[in-house]
């Protein structure tokens, strides 16, 4: 694919897609792989994207054809199908770099009776990272350790949430604020994440562990199958009723919030008898304990192999011999089952079919483990002005709806407040989407769709509008992809807070 982006003529082309302003011998490629020189022209390797609507979405309605009268059975001819609007994504577009250029493609087409205008770009985001949600119970690291692959910072692990460990990964500071291998480690640790492939993950103080975008994580060489149905006391809410007549204590072992059956509320509506036997750890409210155990690969994300470690004591003046204690994770991937004996100690024992039926539905109602990959950047600075000429226009039609955003045709979260600062799911974009430059950066599609009316209100680049079709003729080697059913329609008016 030709871009407009061309050198001199000759053995020797120079690239200005980017700051580097590669010199690129007669057959070879650029630094970044992506551009290259092809008989003495600069040539992009890689084809442009567009996607296709699926003809037939969630909620629309196919209209059967109504039958002739006399009709055999025999099948209807139907009327030819028009093709499906096509969307002309950011992947191979090209840069506007050194950025004063307009878009490479502004394409203006006709949806539902509005004149729309796309803005198609390639960012070169350096202000940019990946959030990372990795579903475990296993404690992957203290809060704020580096997160490195091949030995070199590239993130840290942040606050956890339900269920799942988070990780931020990338950022200016480690892709330009670190040595030069820092950056370089970064940047292809981030490609390689928002392309979907796999990257090992090492955690000062805490575990080795695998991550790809819609893959279940490893961690520490095991794959997790199984996110947490809840914390302790939730579990216990959850299915007291169901061990009612059971068992005459539960205790649901958890990093953060242990639960105690008997002492919870649910117990006490219950009209459960006291069980007597106390956990270690700080209690909070009745029946639900913090700190029972510091934080590991065992037991609910403790460092607990042994449950029994977590008794603190059992009063004998509560407790009685005979009673019955089943201890489970809250994933249900652990658990036992014990017995008091006449001195009052734990005796292990089979487990009863009644409560074996209810550990394994704490397993059925705990949802696939899996890794989240959000890609996340700061759309502002010099990307705006291939959109127009007075770039905070375009961020106010942003912030007021007035311009849709997406990054390779997939929808993208835009946070609040000043500047245009993204978010995108990278399995819902087209597969290898992401390209980078050695500067170190990452290079993101980005569209930025609006009336047409709108786009020459902000200050567009109303030369460079083109019709849709033109650009599908101009480019007939692009490579056309089915747009996934759950991603809204880019031309379609983005909905209103």
């Amino acid at each position: 694919m030709s871009d407009s982006n061309t050198g001199a003529a000759g053995d020797i082309v120079r690239c200005d897609a980017c700051p580097v302003l590669c010199r690129i011998r007669r057959g070879k490629a650029g630094a970044c792989d992506r551009y290259a020189n092809r008989d003495g022209e600069l040539v992009r390797l890689d084809p442009l994207v567009v996607t296709e609507r699926v003809a037939a979405r969630d909620g629309e309605v196919v209209p059967f054809l109504e039958a002739a009268p006399g009709w055999d059975g025999k099948l209807v001819a139907e009327p030819p199908v028009p093709a499906p609007p096509v969307f002309v994504t950011g992947i191979g577009s090209g840069t506007t770099y050194p950025d004063y250029k307009p878009a490479p493609f502004i394409v203006a087409t006709e949806w539902q009776g509005v004149d729309t205008v796309t803005v198609v770009t390639e960012g070169i985001f350096s202000y940019c990272g990946v959030k990372v949600k990795i579903d475990t119970d296993r404690h992957l690291g203290p809060e704020q350790a580096a997160v490195r692959v091949d030995g070199e910072p590239v993130g840290h692990v942040t606050t956890a949430e339900y269920g799942s460990q988070m990780l931020s990964l990338g950022g200016v500071r480690h892709l330009v604020g670190g040595s030069k291998r820092e950056g370089t480690v970064t940047c292809a640790a981030l490609l390689a994440l928002c392309n979907g492939e796999a990257v090992d993950l090492s955690i000062d103080g805490g575990s080795t562990v695998t991550v790809q975008a819609g893959k279940p994580p490893v961690v520490d060489g095991e794959r997790e199958e199984r996110m947490r149905v809840g914390c302790g006391s939730a579990t216990i809410g959850i299915f007291a009723r169901q061990w009612l007549g059971h068992a005459d204590e539960v205790i649901v072992v958890d990093d953060h919030i242990t639960g105690v059956l008997s002492e919870h509320q649910a117990g006490r509506f219950l009209d459960m008898r006291p069980g007597g036997i106390r956990v270690r750890g700080r209690k909070s409210t009745p029946g639900r304990y913090f700190q029972v155990a510091e934080p590991g690969s065992g037991w609910g994300g403790t460092a607990v192999t042994d449950p029994l470690a977590i008794i603190d004591k059992v009063d004998p003046k509560t407790a009685w011999p005979g009673e019955r204690v089943l201890m489970v994770s809250t994933t249900g991937e652990d658990s036992a089952y014990f017995e008091l004996d006449a001195e009052l100690r734990f005796v292990p024992m089979a487990m009863p079919d009644p409560l074996r039926v209810v550990v394994d539905r704490i397993g059925e109602n705990c949802e696939p483990a899996l890794c989240t990959v959000l890609f996340m950047g700061g759309a502002g600075g010099s990307l705006r002005a291939g959109v127009t000429e007075n770039p905070v226009r375009l961020t106010r039609s942003v912030q007021d709806l007035i311009t849709r955003v997406t990054v390779g045709g997939a929808p993208a979260y835009v946070w609040p407040g000043g500047g245009i600062t993204l978010m995108v799911d990278v399995t819902r974009l087209p597969a290898n989407a992401f390209g980078y430059v050695p500067t170190p950066a990452l290079v993101a599609p980005i569209e930025f769709t609006l009336p047409r009316a709108a786009y020459q209100a902000l200050g567009g680049h109303m030369a460079s509008v083109l019709d849709l079709d033109a650009v599908l003729a101009e480019h007939p080697e692009l490579r056309r992809e089915a747009g996934r059913a759950d991603n809204p329609w880019p031309y379609d008016p983005p909905a209103r807070r």
